[in-house]
């Protein structure tokens, strides 16, 4: 007999799979013409279906009521998308991009992330009462790293293609790889002065001394020297066994688009299993293994592994609004919640932008002062962040004293969990907001204006199906561009197409004594243009892009015909 089966399992897989699709239904509209970002909306949909509304999602059930569990999960959840985006990072960078821009990087991962971690401890310092400044430096160094996952959404899509230079991008998205993994010194530094110097170092064996062999030869030795080596070491490996199995034709075309995302699951299980920092690992692998930029541009035309980032992203913030702490920040023993919001205003604004701003002469990929205030206010906090505070928690959980956490251990987790999730509240709110926020505010008078001068002064527009043309009959070329258009010479729209005089300079006297000029017809609309009795003289006029893929798997043989990357350049 037929009966309901309403259990969690059930729920989630209707919830995720619900949202991601209705989501994708309206996802270019919102990302590419509002610019609102994925964590920020599905932040807002993990709240949502969270027990703070809905309760569809809950996260207390699938720990079987253990808060430590849940942690767990969230820090497990947190190293698997970090892994992928990390090695994805690495692999979207040209060849040897990490040799050719040390310098850069060393400024930004150098005084760069030394001066963040003390501007966010100060003020972690100064706004939360009855907390020691080696505290303090422990909270901050988890807000440090600037997040790849969040960077990733920036520095994608059309905004950033028209706003932001190619260069400034990569370094924005190396900076974001390389400094994730390197919180670990920032954040260990306290935390081994904290076990063994503060409360008299109660529940351990040494004092500042051992703390300090701990730091360099645990963290610095095991944790960042080791995983580097690795992550190198696998990243060339695998890069010499794809490339042999490639020439042998032995991989196939989905094995292998998949190879980058199964290189970031073996490393982080493989480091995992070490102890040492799979992070780090997972972000010289990937640029390890597109050394050579061989894989980066077979892959450049596929989707395979955006698809796989994007519905990662998504999942990881659903499950993040979902169990973020937010009655917690009005209802805690450690901060009021009038100190936790200039906080995080003061966080945003103080811990990354000035000191950008300073080096930026010195970092050749950031030419003007407009885009250092962007390089520095679009420094994220979010999944590494996360990440680093659930750290955190296990080594201060383990600092006990007869059986017992120690007291000063156990404030300063409460004081982690609610400052470290604000301010990651903060980061994704803030950052998801800002360019449509700007953009609002730039564009609004402005189009208001212009709509207001095109009724006025513009005679009524010629109109082909749905679309108008950017054309007036009235100036001193025969072509007049009626405001709002956003090409100075005569075009023509109709559809998705658009057919441009190659003369915009010539009078129409001389246009009519000489032959009429061949018009250009823009790639994208190539398949559906129309034009006015006018046609290219030879396929010499039509410029299509070759795609940068030159493997052709054995399972493509029957479509080598047809392939996209036919140049009609012959």
């Amino acid at each position: 007999m037929p009966t309901l089966a309403v259990v969690n399992f059930n729920i989630v897989c209707a919830t995720l799979g619900g949202f991601i699709t209705l989501f994708g239904l309206v996802s270019y509209l919102f990302k590419e013409k509002f610019y609102l970002s994925e964590p920020l909306i599905s932040l807002i949909a993990g709240l949502i279906f969270s027990p703070h509304a809905t309760n569809l999602l809950r996260p207390m059930q699938y720990a079987l009521g253990d808060i430590e569990t849940l942690e767990t999960i969230t820090l497990y959840f947190s190293r698997l998308v970090l892994g992928v985006q990390l090695v994805l990072a690495g692999v979207q960078l040209p060849s040897k991009y990490l040799k050719k821009e040390w310098k850069s990087l060393a400024l930004l991962l150098g005084p760069g992330m030394t001066v963040m971690w003390i501007v966010s401890s100060l003020l972690v310092f100064a706004f939360v009462p009855r907390i020691t400044f080696l505290e303090a430096l422990a909270v901050g160094a988890c807000v440090t790293p600037t997040d790849p996952v969040l960077s990733n959404s920036i520095v994608k899509g059309k905004f950033a293609d028209k706003n932001i230079p190619k260069d400034l991008q990569k370094i924005i998205i190396a900076e974001s790889g390389a400094n994730d993994g390197l919180g670990y010194p920032f954040l260990f530094l306290p935390l081994y002065l904290i076990l063994h110097v503060q409360h008299g170092g109660e529940g351990s064996s040494g004092g500042a001394r051992v703390a300090m062999a701990d730091w360099f030869g645990e963290t610095w030795g095991y944790v960042i020297i080791l995983s580097i080596v690795y992550g190198a070491t696998v990243g060339w490996i695998a890069k010499e066994l794809l490339h042999w199995a490639e020439d042998r034709k032995y991989v196939d075309r989905e094995s292998f688009l998949v190879f980058a995302i199964t290189l970031a699951l073996f490393i982080v299980g493989t480091v995992g299993m070490i102890g040492s920092d799979d992070v780090l690992a997972c972000f010289i692998a990937g640029n390890t293994f597109t050394w050579d930029d061989w894989f980066r541009l077979e892959t450049m035309d596929d989707s395979f592994q955006p698809t796989i980032d994007m519905l990662l992203n998504v999942s990881v913030f659903i499950w993040f609004g979902a169990v973020c702490p937010w009655y917690e920040f009005v209802h805690n023993d450690v901060i009021s919640i009038y100190r936790l919001i200039p906080l995080g205003i003061l966080i945003l604004l103080l811990r990354r932008p000035p000191i950008v701003f300073a080096l930026h002469k010195w970092i050749p990929q950031i030419e003007e002062g407009r885009q250092a205030i962007y390089v520095g206010f679009f420094g994220p906090i979010g999944v590494s962040a996360v990440f680093y505070l659930y750290v955190s928690l296990d080594f201060l959980r383990k600092i006990k004293v007869d059986g017992e956490i120690r007291p000063d251990a156990e404030r300063l987790m409460e004081i982690m969990n609610v400052v470290i999730w604000f301010l990651c509240i903060c980061s994704i709110v803030i950052h998801g907001l800002s360019i449509p926020a700007g953009k609002l505010g730039f564009w609004l008078p402005r189009t208001i204006s212009q709509a207001i001068s095109a009724d006025r002064d513009s005679p009524e527009p010629f109109h082909i199906g749905d679309q108008v043309s950017g054309l007036d009959r009235q100036g001193d070329n025969g072509l007049r561009r009626r405001p709002g258009t956003s090409d100075s010479r005569g075009v023509f729209r109709i559809g998705r197409s658009i057919i441009s005089p190659r003369d915009s300079t010539s009078t129409p006297q001389t246009r009519s004594n000489s032959q009429a000029a061949t018009p250009r017809v823009d790639p994208s609309a190539i398949g559906s243009t129309i034009s006015l009795n006018t046609v290219p003289r030879s396929r010499d006029e039509i410029e299509v892009q070759p795609t940068q893929r030159t493997i052709r798997f054995p399972d493509e043989a029957h479509a080598s015909n047809g392939s996209s990357s036919v140049n009609t350049k012959t």
